[in-house]
């Protein structure tokens, strides 16, 4: 998980409350974690509909036939 221990989270958790103070903290963290789902649900859905290169397109790119 990036190198990331105990002590470099903790580090980052103290920076995020005192930029954002106790009060705005949980709604940053449900922000950050809301953005990064619809991210990863973009990216899945976007793998999906990705159609797989035919054969003959294939074909003319080894050929240098177009």
């Amino acid at each position: 998980m990036l190198g990331l221990g105990f002590p470099e989270l903790a580090l980052i958790l103290v920076i995020g409350l005192v930029v954002f103070g106790p009060g705005k903290l949980p709604s940053v963290g449900g922000a950050l974690g809301k953005s990064l789902r619809e991210f990863k649900t973009a990216v899945r859905d976007g793998e999906e509909t990705k159609e797989p290169a035919s054969a003959d397109a294939f074909h003319a790119t080894k050929t240098g036939d177009t």
